[in-house]
């Protein structure tokens, strides 16, 4: 570890500060006792900061902090399954495509690319429309998941076709493996630096698309997000009634997980090729 971090350079060592205290508040915080925030007229409305309620309380009586911290958690999850699901279909799909070739590659590919042109928002749109403003943060996740392992599948099929034709894969054939244990033990090793790369980026784009649903007001109405926290800011008219801590904290704590996995998927990437020797 001390190596790593004396070599990482700038924007990765700030992306990983920052997603760890991200990580810290959605997972470690969350789960210290307190009241559901997602409940009105807990406390009393529009309150200004205070030490009792550091951002203060919205129109509806709901303490802004614990509120923004429901909302970490719950639009890191979304990221964290939103990844998992495209980097690790998305890998599968790809290596067994590019390494068995023929008529398996051509049906994966053909679904691939299906999915790759369909328009992603207006399936989600309807798809929000049918639950009906009422969803989990697990279905949310598996719903933008759908979208999230077509182009990993596509770009990591280019890597199995230039890896299968190296002398190992083929002393590998002749040893008996079957395509399964070779994609998983010989080819996937060489792909695990590209897959952590694409999940850190999966991560940034499905909250990317969470929160752009809920400011469109089509994500799940009981769903404590980033993206809907700004939504009922607007709804209820925080600007107006300049209770700025209400719509400012989930826009400001957006605003920095996205400027911090963006410093790390790009130090990260730098980090590589520097070890690269390029």
């Amino acid at each position: 570890m001390k190596k790593f971090w004396k070599a990482a350079n700038f924007r990765l060592k700030f992306g990983l500060i920052v997603t760890f205290i991200f990580l810290i508040i959605g997972f470690v915080v969350y789960y210290f006792p307190h009241i559901d925030p997602f409940l009105n007229n807990t406390y009393a409305n529009k309150l200004p900061a205070s030490a009792e309620h550091w951002l203060g309380t919205t129109s509806m009586g709901q303490d802004v902090v614990w509120l923004l911290i429901e909302s970490i958690h719950n639009s890191l999850t979304i990221g964290l399954i939103v990844a998992t699901i495209g980097t690790v279909v998305g890998v599968f799909v790809g290596l067994l495509a590019g390494f068995a070739g023929g008529a398996l590659d051509r049906i994966l590919m053909i679904v691939t690319d299906t999915f790759v042109v369909i328009p992603s928002l207006p399936i989600l749109i309807m798809m929000t429309s049918l639950m009906k403003g009422s969803s989990t943060t697990i279905i949310m996740a598996l719903v933008l998941g759908m979208f999230a392992w077509a182009w990993p599948s596509r770009q990591i099929r280019s890597m199995a076709l230039s890896i299968k034709e190296r002398d190992f894969i083929h002393t590998a054939k002749f040893s008996g493996e079957n395509t399964i244990q070779i994609v998983v033990t010989e080819i996937l090793p060489f792909a695990l630096t590209w897959s952590l790369s694409n999940f850190m980026n999966a991560t940034l784009s499905a909250i990317g698309s969470e929160s752009s649903l809920a400011v469109l007001g089509l994500s799940p109405a009981n769903l404590v997000s980033l993206g809907n926290m700004i939504q009922w800011a607007r709804q209820y008219n925080a600007i107006f009634n300049k209770q700025w801590l209400w719509i400012g904290a989930p826009v400001v704590a957006t605003v920095i997980l996205f400027i911090g996995l963006f410093m790390l998927i790009t130090g990260y990437n730098d980090y590589l090729s520097m070890k690269r020797g390029r």
